[in-house]
């Protein structure tokens, strides 16, 4: 059983975001233990520390918070169908960033050779992203 710090430890994050995911209902808040000064302390269990470590590996692969909280859902319903729709989906964003930043690198790699090649007037670097 873990506190709320050793749980947001464990799983990378800050106490905060795991106050935060609860909020937003992606992490259930345990009832607190005891009758201490503190009014008891809450205690996570594995599987809160797996469900966060779930969140932010979906984060990582660039789902969004809402998509995550309905991937969870569709765990519990098992819908293989609509989790392989939203992959998809997650999957379709990605190739499109993937193409944008690769123009992106062709035209620096374009404007970087352009400023490499001539030692008078203005560097088309800073030209390009002035005119932009």
């Amino acid at each position: 059983m873990l506190t709320i710090g050793q749980l947001a430890n464990e799983g990378g994050v800050g106490v905060e975001t795991v106050r935060y995911y609860q909020r937003r209902g992606l992490l259930d808040t345990p009832a607190r233990a005891g009758e201490g000064l503190n009014g008891g302390i809450r205690r996570y269990d594995a599987g809160a520390l797996r469900r966060l470590k779930f969140i932010r590996s979906a984060q990582a692969a660039g789902f969004t918070l809402e998509e995550i909280g309905e991937l969870l859902a569709l765990d519990a319903s098992e819908d293989r169908a609509r989790a392989r729709a939203l992959a998809q989906a997650r999957i379709a964003a990605l190739d499109a960033k993937i193409a944008e930043l690769q123009t992106a690198r062709a035209g620096l790699t374009r404007l970087a050779k352009e400023c490499g090649s001539g030692e008078a007037g203005p560097c088309p670097i800073l030209a390009a992203f002035e005119g932009a």
